[in-house]
C-alpha cells in the first residue's frame, strides 16, 4: 500500500530541525560559558542551582555563606546550596568519579572552597574549569595579586586562574591570659616543646590529615629542616627519611607531653578550641589572625584570651574557590564568585563578629566607600596588628603533606 504524503510533513521537519537546532545551541552555550562576556554570564546564572562544596565545621562560616546565599538570590536569582563538608577532598572525590564514569556535563558539585594538596590533585587530573577565568571577573580588579604571591602560586603550583581567591591564611597562636603569663609565651618550635614539656598535657594539635593538625606538622617542618627551600620541591623519595626524621623526632619528644599523653588528639580545630574554653589546654592555633577575636566575639572563648606568633615566621597561604570542570551551573558559580570578591562581600568576611576572615583585596585599588567598609571594621581586641604577624613562611609543594601524613598515621595511629 502506497503511503500518502502530508502536505504539512515539510513544515514538521523543519520545526522539529529548528527545536533540535535550538536544544543543541543551548546545550552547547551552557557548557562553554565565557567569562569575559560578563552580560552573557549574568543572563546564563538566572534560575540557577550552586552548589558550594565546602567545609562545614563552623558555624561562623556556615552563618557568612547563609547571608552571601540570600545576597545571590536577591541580587541575580541564583540559589546556592551550602553542601557541608568534613573534609573538601570528598567534594575531590566526586569529581574524579564523575569523570572516570564519562559524566562531562552535568556535575553535581558546581564550586569548591579548596586549596593545597585538593587544588593540585584536581588541576594534576584536568577537573577544572578552564585557565584564565578568575582574571576576568569584575572584581578582579581589586585582588591584591601583586604584593601577595599566595593568590597566584598555591603550595607552589601556580593556579593560572583557575580558582578565585577568597581568603588569606596565617598560623597564629591563642592563649588565656588568665591562666598563661605572656612572658613565657614560645617564640619557636623548640621553646613550644620545652613549654609544653614544662607544662605536660597543656598542648595538643588535631588529628591529621585535619587541615589544621597538618598545618602544624608543616610548621614544625619548615622550622627543623636543615635546608627549607628542598621543600618547595615535590618529595624525592631517596631523601624523604632523611629530610622527614627532624620531624618525627620532634613529635616523638612532644605526644609523652601532650594532651593525653599523645594517646588521642582532638578532632579539628573546634574541638581544639573548646579544649581551650574548657581549661583543658593552655594554648591552642588557628588559620586566622582574627579567630581569637571572632570566637570571643560570639562568645565561644573568654575576653581574657590573646592572640601571639613566632618572630622567625608562620605558615601563610590563600583559600580559593573553584569551579570543576563538569559543573552543571558554571555560569552561575561565576557570579558567586566574583560576588565573594566583592569589596562589600569581603568586608563582611573580615568582620571578626561575623567570621574574621582577611580579605584578598588591595585596599589601594579600593575607592574611598568601599576603604572605608575596611577601616570601620573593629578587628577586636585579639587580634595582632599586621605588623605583629610576623614573616610568613611558604607552604610545602604538596606531596610533602602526602607523604608526611601516610607516615604520620603508620607511626602514631597503628598502636590505637
Amino acid at each position: 500500500m502506497r503511503k500518502t504524503r502530508r502536505k504539512d510533513e515539510p513544515l514538521l521537519k523543519r520545526i522539529v530541525a529548528a527545536t533540535f537546532a535550538l536544544l543543541w545551541a543551548c546545550t552547547a552555550r551552557a557548557g562553554t560559558v565565557d567569562p569575559a562576556d560578563w552580560q552573557a554570564v549574568l543572563a546564563d546564572a538566572r534560575g540557577e542551582t550552586v552548589y558550594l562544596n565546602a567545609w562545614g565545621g563552623a558555624e561562623n562560616v556556615n552563618a557568612y555563606i547563609e547571608w552571601a546565599s540570600r545576597e545571590l538570590k536577591r541580587r541575580f536569582d541564583v540559589t546556592l546550596v551550602h553542601v557541608k563538608l568534613e573534609d573538601t577532598a570528598n567534594a575531590v572525590a566526586t569529581v574524579v568519579a564523575e569523570k572516570a564514569a564519562g559524566r562531562d556535563t552535568g556535575g553535581r558539585v558546581d564550586l569548591v572552597w579548596i586549596n593545597g594538596e585538593n587544588f593540585a590533585a584536581m588541576k594534576a587530573r584536568g577537573l577544572l574549569f578552564s585557565p584564565g577565568w578568575a582574571g576576568m571577573l569584575p572584581n578582579w580588579r581589586y585582588v591584591d595579586h601583586e604584593n601577595k604571591p599566595t593568590i597566584t602560586t598555591d603550595f607552589t603550583v601556580p593556579v593560572e586562574g583557575m580558582a578565585s581567591p577568597w581568603g588569606m591564611a596565617k598560623l597564629v597562636f591563642f592563649y588565656d591570659s588568665a591562666r598563661t603569663e605572656e612572658e613565657a609565651l614560645p617564640e619557636n618550635a623548640d621553646e613550644l616543646l620545652a613549654w609544653a614539656e614544662a607544662n605536660p598535657g597543656r598542648f595538643s594539635y588535631p588529628q591529621p590529615p585535619d587541615f589544621i593538625g597538618s598545618s602544624f606538622l608543616k610548621q614544625v617542618l619548615i622550622e627543623k629542616v636543615e635546608d627549607p627551600s628542598v621543600l618547595q620541591e615535590p618529595v624525592d623519595e631517596a631523601t624523604f627519611q632523611e629530610i622527614a626524621a627532624p620531624l618525627f623526632a620532634y613529635l616523638d619528644a612532644l605526644h609523652p607531653v601532650a594532651w593525653r599523653g599523645g594517646r588521642a588528639f582532638p578532632q579539628n580545630y573546634p574541638a581544639m578550641k573548646q579544649l581551650l574554653a574548657d581549661g583543658a589546654l593552655d594554648i591552642i592555633f588557628a588559620f586566622n589572625p582574627a579567630e581569637a577575636s571572632s570566637a570571643i566575639a560570639d562568645g565561644a572563648l573568654p575576653d581574657t584570651v590573646r592572640s601571639f606568633t613566632f618572630p622567625g615566621g608562620t605558615l601563610a597561604n590563600t583559600h580559593f574557590l573553584a569551579i570543576p570542570y563538569n559543573a552543571s551551573a558554571k555560569a552561575g558559580a561565576l557570579v558567586t564568585a566574583n560576588f565573594l570578591l566583592s569589596p562589600e562581600a569581603q568586608a563582611r568576611k573580615q568582620d571578626p563578629a561575623v567570621w574574621g576572615d582577611p580579605t584578598v583585596l588591595s585596599m589601594d585599588k579600593l575607592g574611598q566607600e568601599d576603604r572605608a567598609r575596611f577601616e570601620a571594621l573593629d578587628l577586636g581586641l585579639a587580634t595582632l596588628a599586621p605588623e605583629a604577624l610576623g614573616p610568613a613562611l611558604n607552604e610545602p609543594h604538596p606531596s610533602w603533606m602526602e607523604r608526611i601524613e601516610e607516615k604520620w598515621k603508620r607511626r602514631y595511629l597503628a598502636g590505637n
